[in-house]
């Protein structure tokens, strides 16, 4: 079984990339799935348009994903933009790709309400999405429910373009993990750097403290029974503990004498005895930044391997010689 997923460095890498994209994709590394994982630079020039920052970004998504535990003696690891193959397939994808399928997309409609330019990268963000799948040949991409939409469109276009010039390309198969694929920010809200509602996942651990304490609650009292599925302290809480841990929080809601405060501050416990480990080893990567361009440089070498085999047979199939 062949994996991809991807994500942008469009900011701080937060709780919600962490449970909904990678972790995930981690966890099919440690079942001995064969992954492909990159950073969508190309993606990422839809929302950042200051390059030192997205130089800065990059650099620290690298960071975070090696540092939770990407092994890239077992993963290819690589950086988008470092295929060139992908954007002459994204082309060739764009030719079959109808303008319908485009307009039906949600994504675009929600990104440009919240301000962002309306421009044609960020219109034809699912067929480059499309290509950086079907490059690879990604059997399964794990990713989040607001990206479901994006995937049943790669599979359109992998269809149409087989249907249109013969079997070229293999549909590739969301994997969704229901019960994380959205994690609540500290409003409520999905956690969303777009909603400046996250819990980045190397912040410093005193100002993260201080983010969770803001954590939007209803009024009741400590004394008042309280509904643990209703609370968002409790939602993150139960992402970061064992299931024991979990099912006694829970218990202490329900029979009240449980103050948010309390809740709150053992959340902020569970956070940083997640990270901690993860955290010191990031350091260690950082201080390594020829180390660090190795293993990428070797992860997009392996990736081109399978990007140009995957190009000539779709040139051959359109009638480019």
């Amino acid at each position: 079984m062949r994996v991809l997923s991807g994500i942008q460095p469009s900011g701080a890498l937060h709780l919600g990339n962490y449970f909904g994209m990678m972790k995930p994709i981690l966890d099919l590394q440690e079942q001995g799935a064969e992954s492909f994982v990159f950073i969508a630079d190309y993606h990422a020039l839809t929302t950042v348009d200051d390059p030192d920052r997205l130089r800065g970004h990059i650099r620290d998504a690298v960071l975070d994903f090696l540092a939770l535990g990407l092994d890239p003696e077992r993963t290819a690891f690589y950086v988008q933009s470092d295929l060139p193959e992908v954007t002459e397939l994204t082309w060739l994808l764009s030719v079959v790709t109808p303008m319908g399928l485009l307009e039906r997309c949600h994504s675009f409609k929600d990104k440009t309400a919240k301000g962002i330019p309306a421009t044609h990268a960020l219109f034809a963000y699912p067929v480059l999405m499309t290509a950086d799948i079907l490059a690879v040949r990604g059997e399964q991409v794990p990713v989040g429910q607001d990206q479901k939409q994006h995937l049943e469109v790669a599979r359109d276009v992998a269809q149409k373009f087989n249907r249109q010039y013969g079997e070229v390309f293999v549909p590739p198969v969301p994997v969704i993990r229901e019960q994380v694929a959205t994690v609540p920010g500290l409003d409520g809200q999905k956690m969303s750097k777009s909603y400046g509602n996250t819990l980045d996942l190397f912040a410093d651990p005193r100002a993260t403290r201080k983010r969770i304490m803001k954590i939007v609650t209803d009024s009741r009292t400590v004394e008042e029974p309280k509904d643990p599925e209703t609370c968002t302290v409790f939602q993150l809480y139960r992402l970061l503990v064992s299931d024991a841990e979990r099912e006694a929080m829970a218990a202490r809601y329900r029979a009240g004498g449980l103050g948010y405060g309390e809740a709150k501050k053992a959340l902020a416990d569970a956070f940083e005895t997640h990270f901690a480990p993860f955290r010191e080893r990031r350091e260690a990567l950082a201080a390594d930044p020829d180390g660090v361009a190795a293993i990428l440089a070797a992860g997009a070498e392996r990736a081109r391997a399978e990007t140009r085999r995957t190009l000539d047979a779709a040139r051959r199939a359109v009638g480019l010689a």
